[in-house]
């Protein structure tokens, strides 16, 4: 039973969320909210512990539709960071802010870059192409990330400082084309770099708040290295070059592990968990 401890673990944190915004702010909608994503990801990890083969992909495809089609699209709320910052201008504390909050900001303290793995719904895109594992060295060009977080954040503090009218309009075109462009960007890369995760490495701007967050990550997969026969097998199926022999926090590229499992799945001595 002790295997279960984790999707239990991750769906009891999830309801907390849930129940606390709910009655916090007297909105049934957060109960209903952060309840689904919880519950899909608990889904997800007991097909992963019955040896699902698609169980990360299952996960991806049912909070990352739901976010971009019935929050982002249907609902009209700005998922990205652009919103992020909108509403926090606007001083309200509403859905961006606390999915960011909670997903983002706080919640990479717990686990890490997981939202990248299993929540994203650019990576959900981006995972179906056929560059799973990196086939280039990796690149010198994670600085981009800074410029597209700072040019969202220019964005939006040009709207309030032009005190633009149907700003939430613009709001709802920005989410709209900056999904399209996300896409597009996200694609090209991974065919130029042979590299579905590209997008991810050097320009996603939300690794800005991840990254230094997911440095204390609690739930993260560590290596026996008295079972590890130092085969190599991780490493070379790890999307984001994470070096998972080395249970230090420095290990290289420690901070973007993505939860994604595949380095468990292919240790011939189970040495990973």
């Amino acid at each position: 039973m002790k295997k279960y401890w984790m999707p239990v673990m991750l769906l009891a944190i999830f309801e907390a969320v849930a129940i606390t915004l709910w009655l916090s702010k007297d909105n049934l909608f957060y109960l209903f909210n952060f309840s689904y994503i919880g519950l899909s990801i608990c889904i997800g990890q007991l097909l992963f512990i019955c040896k699902y083969e698609h169980a990360r992909r299952i996960v991806q495809l049912l909070i990352g539709l739901y976010m971009l089609i019935y929050l982002g699209i249907i609902s009209n709320e700005n998922m990205q960071i652009e919103g992020f910052w909108y509403y926090l201008f606007t001083g309200a504390f509403e859905a961006a802010t606390i999915h960011y909050a909670v997903a983002k900001i706080f919640g990479p303290i717990i686990f890490g870059r997981g939202w990248c793995g299993y929540a994203c719904w650019t990576a959900m895109v981006l995972d179906f192409l056929p560059y799973k594992v990196a086939q280039s060295p990796r690149k010198k060009m994670g600085w981009i990330r800074y410029i597209a977080f700072v040019i969202a954040f220019i964005f939006v503090a040009a709207l309030f400082l032009a005190k633009v009218g149907n700003i939430e309009r613009i709001m709802f075109c920005a989410f709209i084309v900056g999904n399209i462009i996300y896409y597009a960007v996200g694609i090209v890369m991974a065919f130029a770099f042979k590299d579905n995760r590209a997008f991810c490495k050097y320009v996603c701007p939300i690794t800005v708040f991840m990254k230094p967050m997911s440095y204390y990550s609690l739930v993260r997969i560590k290596c026996d290295t008295d079972k590890c026969i130092s085969c190599g097998k991780c490493k070379k199926v790890c999307p984001m070059d994470v070096d998972m022999t080395d249970n230090a926090r420095s290990r290289g590229n420690g901070t973007e592990c993505i939860l994604c499992m595949e380095c468990v799945k292919v240790c011939p001595v189970d040495a990973l968990k």
